[in-house]
């Protein structure tokens, strides 16, 4: 298969991948082909990329981080939670987030169970879920991207669970921040800015004083914004005196928000991503970590359409593992000329070779 930008799509492409809303109901199924009233419901509903049926690619399957009902299940769970805390009742708040311990446990569990049975890199660009709330579902990517470079980084299972359990719940204090502040499309005045800052600081106080979480958990959501060179909030603290699982959520955080839609902004390519943590490594996070990351994520999904610094073109056919910037590509083009017979060229082994832009995106 071949995974291709939405706005790049003809009508007559044949789905895939079968895309699903946020309740885990079918919008388009595979095998569907797709009109141009259907491709352009799909950009209204940010579906950023969709995987079309190709026949030089046929063998080309997209690889799933977690399952699929896994995925619906801690979504959720996280939407049924954070809607509830956005009463004004603090003994009712702290009452849902008790009963939301255990479950929220059970979930990372899983997760990190089907994350290390899967022998793939890890990627969401080809993820077809809608979703009505970008909090709800950025909690979710940044909780996998938090526990597949804890994996990669070799936490054992209690981290690994401190630090999915934190990374569920850091953003946690924005249903403390208005509405019409979080979904503002145009520029943040500087007293709206203040605002938003201030949910690590609301997140915190939620969360520490509440028994069946961990105080680990409660400084997730409190010091995910800090920076190891002092410029982060809200304390402004640095190096060390940052909890090392909120160093890791940071950089899950950062490339989610980044590759993810916005309102006020388009998303980045995963590709793209990794050049915002690169600049910031060594100032903003730790190397260490950004090197992980790099090695635990498919910046480059299977199904991908890539050019290469030659000039050729070809998709990502496979990943190299630990190597996540260094995919296999099949070329399909040569100067300008499609070729009759495609070929594998694993960068791996071709240092000078570069991927210098993703076409249809």
């Amino acid at each position: 298969m071949r995974l291709l930008a939405t706005e790049s799509l003809n009508p007559g492409a044949i789905l895939g991948k079968t895309i699903f809303n946020e309740q885990g109901n079918i919008l388009l199924g595979e095998g569907i082909t797709l009109t141009e009233k259907m491709i352009n419901r799909l950009m209204v509903l940010n579906i950023r990329f969709v995987y079309i049926v190709d026949e030089q690619t046929a063998d080309i399957i997209p690889s799933e981080p977690i399952s699929d009902q896994l995925r619906m299940d801690t979504f959720k769970a996280i939407e049924s939670v954070f809607i509830q805390l956005q009463s004004d009742n603090k003994l009712k708040t702290k009452i849902v987030v008790e009963k939301a311990a255990a479950r929220f446990t059970e979930l990372v569990r899983n997760i990190t169970a089907e994350l290390k049975n899967n022998k793939e890199l890890f990627t969401l660009l080809g993820d077809l879920f809608t979703y009505d709330n970008e909090i709800f579902s950025h909690s979710l990517n940044v909780t996998l991207y938090s526990l597949a470079l804890g994996i990669e980084l070799k936490l054992n299972e209690k981290q690994l669970e401190l630090l999915g359990i934190g990374a569920i719940f850091h953003d946690i204090g924005k249903m403390a921040v208005p509405e019409d502040i979080l979904k503002k499309p145009g520029k943040l005045t500087e007293s709206e800015f203040e605002q938003v800052k201030n949910h690590s600081e609301y997140g915190f106080m939620l969360l520490k004083d509440i028994h069946t979480i961990s105080l680990h958990v409660a400084h997730c959501a409190y010091q995910h914004h800090e920076r190891i060179d002092g410029l982060g909030y809200p304390r402004g603290i640095k190096g060390d005196e940052i909890h090392q699982l909120a160093k890791i959520i940071s950089v899950a955080d950062v490339f989610d928000a980044v590759t993810s839609h916005r309102v006020y902004r388009k998303a980045m390519l995963p590709s793209e991503g990794l050049e915002v943590l690169y600049a910031g490594a060594g100032s903003q996070f730790e190397v260490g970590i950004v090197e992980a990351f790099r090695r635990a994520v498919a910046i480059y999904p299977n199904g991908l359409t890539v050019q290469l610094n030659d000039g050729r073109k070809g998709v990502i056919s496979g990943q190299n593992i630990r190597l996540g910037d260094r995919p296999i590509v099949r070329i399909l083009e040569e100067f300008d000329h499609t070729l009759n017979q495609a070929y594998e060229l694993n960068l791996k082994d071709y240092p000078q070779l570069m991927i210098v832009q993703c076409a249809n995106a």
